[in-house]
């Protein structure tokens, strides 16, 4: 008998384009996924909205990342890709969750503070209640696992605490879901910042580099990345962390070990090993950007793969919860 694959589950939010970071960390993983896992990927628009949106630009970044999905490798027919609000089971599960997680929980976690100091004239509730949101993502499809990086832990630890508290109230409903931690390039940094990780709502143009940039704003931004005053091609983040990151990069884009791409560039200097590093990864970008830009000029291939993607997600979903609303005590037609 063949054994159940366990469920993996992981959402992006459709704000700002994506860096080499998100590909690094997340998407390129995604592919191997399939085929080892049971896995749903969505795009995260409800999420979206604790920050102010241009509703038309968020409506085309929503279909832009779904075609980026897709144009990465990410297969319709064997993996589930949905947008958020198109399952309405997201926002009433989370409603029912708010009910069992506390205040101070909320007011603790780390995203709070930092966007609140960033956006203090929108301090809204979604804000707040951002992390009990993405739990109701992840519990109703009772995944296994979820792929997160350092900065998502305490997201998933919350989203832990909630099912696990649920489970002790009103027996045992959700799965609780681990942590699918990344290795090689789960972290990519800032190019002029290398001790900060490379953001997509970074101010300064040259420190991220993103998967719509061309070939020639790759190789500008990679010929002003920050090294050192040394001369050394080596991985060594607390000493060298502008050059780490960049053999980070290339070992990604490259295909290579970082021990691999050490010995490429042994005695190679900074400048040519700057424009190595960016060849790589606009090679690796080309392919991706050519079919992204295929599929977006089909929408309504777009649209089937996004209506059908619900329609498997909300059938799955709506089996959860029914069965919290049975526990909780709501009655139901």
């Amino acid at each position: 008998m063949e054994q159940e694959k366990k469920r993996v589950y992981t959402a992006i939010q459709p704000t700002n384009n994506l860096t080499i970071g998100n590909y690094a960390g997340t998407i390129r993983s995604w592919r191997a996924l399939q085929s080892d896992y049971d896995c749903i990927f969505a795009v995260a628009n409800m999420h979206a909205l604790t920050v102010r949106q241009d509703p038309s630009v968020l409506r085309a970044r929503t279909q832009s990342l779904v075609a980026l999905y897709l144009a990465c490798g990410v297969d319709p027919a064997q993996t589930i890709v949905y947008v958020q609000s198109h399952v309405p089971c997201h926002a009433e599960l989370c409603w029912a969750l708010n009910t069992v997680t506390y205040v101070g929980e909320m007011e603790r976690m780390t995203q709070f503070k930092d966007k609140s100091a960033k956006h203090a004239d929108n301090i809204n509730m979604g804000l707040m209640d951002y992390p009990v949101l993405m739990a109701a993502d992840i519990l109703l499809y009772k995944a296994d696992l979820v792929p997160v990086g350092e900065d998502q832990r305490q997201h998933l630890e919350i989203a832990r605490d909630i099912a696990q508290r649920f489970n002790n109230l009103y027996s045992p409903t959700f799965t609780v879901p681990e942590g699918l931690f990344g290795k090689v390039g789960a972290k990519i940094c800032d190019l002029q910042d290398p001790v900060k990780k490379m953001s997509k709502s970074c101010e300064n143009p040259n420190s991220s580099v993103f998967l719509t940039d061309d070939k020639d704003t790759i190789m500008r931004k990679f010929k002003r990345a920050v090294t050192d005053s040394d001369s050394q091609v080596r991985y060594d983040p607390a000493a060298k962390p502008g050059v780490s990151n960049l053999l980070s990069i290339y070992s990604v884009f490259a295909d290579k070990s970082i021990e691999e791409s050490e010995k490429q560039f042994r005695g190679v200097g900074y400048g040519d090993f700057k424009l190595a590093v960016g060849e790589a990864v606009a090679n690796r970008l080309a392919p991706i950007q050519s079919e992204q830009a295929k599929l977006l000029a089909d929408k309504s291939y777009l649209d089937g793969v996004m209506k059908d993607g619900a329609e498997r997600a909300q059938a799955i979903a709506r089996k959860t919860l029914s069965k919290v609303y049975k526990k909780m005590g709501l009655y139901q037609i």
